[in-house]
């Protein structure tokens, strides 16, 4: 007598607890997927802005010119321009309220430090979802083949006489659950490290510019303070 073992057959055949597995490991993993390729082009696109970004900047171009370059833009533009524009804005603000240089600069520093608080919590989101996948699924799928093999050993046990031919299906069935259940926590294992170490690479870029720009602010204003100093006397 011959069995269907095909895997849509299998799966049909499953029993429900196992299907409810597979399903949620099937979702789980349409889910990753989405937020796979959702992460990819939103990390190439902060790069490629940074890169953007970065050129302008040390292009030797006024600076208030940059900035007012840069409020002509949509809020589309890429991280590190939203950074450079938060602290030039605070910086300018601050100048007009004839407060002390240091407090103008820490402001800035700080206005930043929010901007790229906002930038780092974008740069990571829904990466947990994919950290969660991969370490979870194999597990999920490990409990639907432990039920299906359990399910297996009972019906064997009403059974007169086993063979190859009965064992066999109930055992494929319960081990596709394990296989979804890998399928679904290797990409997502994957993408989680190459997506974190990414996003780590771009934020240690955005801090590293935050203490460059913060050194410029500092020059500036004190340049712009020795020349009221010169002026006034």
């Amino acid at each position: 007598m011959s069995v269907d073992l095909s895997l849509a057959h299998l799966i049909l055949q499953a029993s429900p607890v196992v299907q409810l597995v597979m399903l949620i490991l099937v979702g789980a993993s349409i889910a990753s997927w989405t937020i796979i390729f959702s992460k990819h082009s939103a990390l190439k696109a902060a790069h490629a802005g940074a890169e953007e970004f970065e050129e302008r900047f040390w292009s030797g171009g006024n600076i208030a010119e940059l900035y007012a370059q840069a409020n002509r833009t949509d809020e589309s533009s890429g991280g590190l321009e939203r950074i450079f524009r938060a602290g030039f804005r605070e910086f300018s603000r601050m100048r007009m309220q004839n407060v002390g240089s240091e407090a103008v600069v820490e402001a800035s520093q700080r206005a930043m430090r929010v901007a790229f608080s906002r930038e780092l919590d974008d740069l990571e989101a829904r990466l947990p979802f994919l950290a969660t996948v991969g370490s979870t699924s194999p597990y999920i799928g490990l409990f639907g083949t432990v039920w299906g093999i359990m399910n297996s050993f009972q019906a064997l046990g009403h059974m007169q006489q086993a063979t190859l031919a009965t064992v066999a299906p109930g055992i494929a069935e319960a081990l596709i659950a394990t296989a979804i259940g890998l399928f679904a926590a290797i990409p997502a294992v994957i993408a989680y490290n190459r997506y974190s170490n990414r996003a780590e690479r771009l934020a240690s870029r955005y801090e590293i510019f935050m203490e460059e720009f913060t050194s410029i602010l500092q020059r500036n204003i004190h340049s712009i303070v020795a020349s009221d100093e010169r002026s006034a006397s």
